[in-house]
């Protein structure tokens, strides 16, 4: 019996059993029934950064647990090899390539996702949920044009959350300031918030004018505005009293999520947790600065462990672990330079935050997004190893078939029975997407087409799988992507052509150099 079928018979049977109740009370309580769902979003963590998954110079006992006490997939995907496609791709259900619009946003831009779109939080609220997001947006905001001293909108609110708690874009993005609802946190009216992503406001210092303002020195692309001793990416002036603390803000998010857990635990509920770890610039809490012996990226990392462990024991408190699937995953691989000197490359050591993948962050190799993919369901999944082919693209069709919806959308497919360890192949085919550029995976096998431009960008150190010939890699028995097998095997290669082509369509992939914003 499928678990899908065992769900259902249970709340059947539990239906029957109060069937001497009112109609309004049988529903309450099929209601309460149907599990809470918590997604833990990491923003940049690699496929090796959890010991779980074979790093040997951090402990994550935390996330480990996850792992270990649930399924940790071994072919699980972002959709994307960035943050935007990646969190568009989870929340729609819907391939980043198929929205031009659906790439690295600056924090001024509009609300991605269209307010008549499907989505996971509008869907499960269709079936009784309360659903909320706490932590990194990074979809957009408003309609182009934002007043930050005024109610935004569109927002989160707008697309399926009921509750949201968000940054707007990055931490290392103006506006540095928290949004609650459509509105900024702790907002001075005699204050007023300016944003700008052109051109600087005049008297306002910056990373590149100004470095002895600065406590973080910029390598790359973040010499704009300073807060906190940080230069960011973009100009912003004013709201002095809504900028936030950059070392407190794991804590903060961490508060935003306990309270909602707490506030909604009669449920059903479902919670979007969005990290900002390990993503630029990393700014750990004191209790954790220097405990990792590899800089504030390690750092970061330790607290985000922490953190989750901290959330864990929440649910765990309320009575709520055997009743709530979570799933924890990243939204694309690593990086160690992204834009700052914090000493991540200079104290790596032996750890290796791809493990054996090849790439990382902005790459079309595996560890731009095979990324760590946890399942965990107190009770209800046993612990196992899955080489299922899985992604988050499919998490709006398979939580709709774990609660009853009959809502699918254009790319998600159903991958209920993967997700609960019964199925253990998943998807046949997998478009992957890395700065506007395409591959295929499919089975073992993984086919990268020939792309112009640089094959590694100098500023971050990262392969990014651009050649000017066909790429073809058996995943199965080259996990590094060493051997290209595109001359030596032409009928697979056929193959694979043909049935990327059936899905993305005859593109041209002449991709100019990727610059990083």
């Amino acid at each position: 019996m499928s678990f899908k079928s065992k769900l259902l018979l249970g709340l059947t049977g539990a239906s029957l059993f109060f069937n001497c109740s009112s109609p309004k009370e049988e529903v309450a309580d099929s209601e309460v029934k149907k599990p809470n769902i918590v997604i833990i979003y990491m923003d940049d963590l690699g496929y090796g950064d959890l010991s779980s998954y074979g790093a040997t110079e951090l402990s994550t006992p935390n996330m480990d647990k996850l792992a270990n006490g649930g399924i940790r997939f071994t072919n699980g995907y972002a959709s994307s090899a960035t943050c935007t496609p990646s969190r568009y791709a989870l929340l729609t259900g819907v391939y980043p390539w198929r929205n031009a619009d659906a790439k690295i946003l600056p924090g001024t831009a509009p609300l991605l996702i269209s307010t008549s779109q499907m989505t996971v939080p509008k869907m499960l609220k269709g079936q009784g949920y309360e659903t909320g997001v706490v932590g990194k947006w990074h979809l957009g905001l408003g309609n182009g044009d934002v007043n930050w001293n005024q109610h935004i909108s569109p927002s989160p609110n707008e697309v399926g959350f009921d509750y949201s708690y968000i940054m707007a874009a990055t931490q290392d993005r103006v506006p540095t300031v928290y949004i609650e609802n459509g509105n900024v946190v702790n907002l001075d009216p005699n204050d007023p918030i300016e944003v700008n992503y052109d051109n600087n406001f005049e008297g306002e210092p910056t990373g590149k004018d100004n470095p002895e303002l600065t406590t973080v020195k910029w390598h790359h692309g973040h010499n704009n505005s300073i807060v906190n001793g940080i230069p960011r990416i973009g100009f912003m002036k004013g709201g002095e009293a809504a900028k936030w603390s950059d070392v407190d803000m794991a804590d903060h998010f961490l508060e935003k999520a306990q309270s909602y857990v707490k506030s909604h635990k009669e449920g059903p509920f479902f919670l979007y947790y969005a990290f900002q770890q390990p993503h630029v610039p990393r700014t750990p809490h004191p209790r954790f600065e220097g405990k990792s012996g590899m800089g504030p990226r390690g750092d970061v990392i330790l607290e985000a462990d922490w953190m989750v462990g901290e959330f864990m024991k929440t649910l765990e408190d309320e009575g709520l672990l055997e009743n709530t699937l979570i799933i924890f995953t990243s939204d694309n691989g690593p990086v160690l330079n992204d834009g700052y000197y914090d000493d991540a490359v200079e104290k790596i050591g032996d750890h290796t935050p791809a493990g054996a993948l090849r790439g990382g962050k902005y790459s079309l190799f595996e560890a731009g997004t095979r990324v760590p993919f946890m399942v965990y369901w107190k009770g209800k999944i046993q612990p196992q190893v899955s080489d299922a082919l899985v992604c988050q693209v499919d998490f709006l069709s398979s939580l709709a078939s774990l609660t009853g919806s009959t809502d699918t959308a254009q790319d998600s497919e159903n991958l209920l029975s993967a997700f609960m360890g019964e199925d253990k192949v998943g998807r046949s085919d997998l478009i992957l997407e890395a700065t506007g550029r395409t591959a295929l995976r499919k089975d073992e096998w993984i086919m990268i087409p020939p792309y112009n431009g640089a094959a590694k960008i100098a500023s971050v150190n990262i392969e990014i799988g651009n050649d000017k010939n066909y790429q073809l890699y058996n995943l199965s028995k080259d996990i590094g992507q060493a051997d290209n097998l595109a001359e030596s095997n032409p009928e697979k290669l056929e193959e694979m052509i043909a049935s990327y082509t059936a899905i993305r369509g005859d593109v041209n992939s002449k991709v100019e150099d990727v610059v990083l914003k």
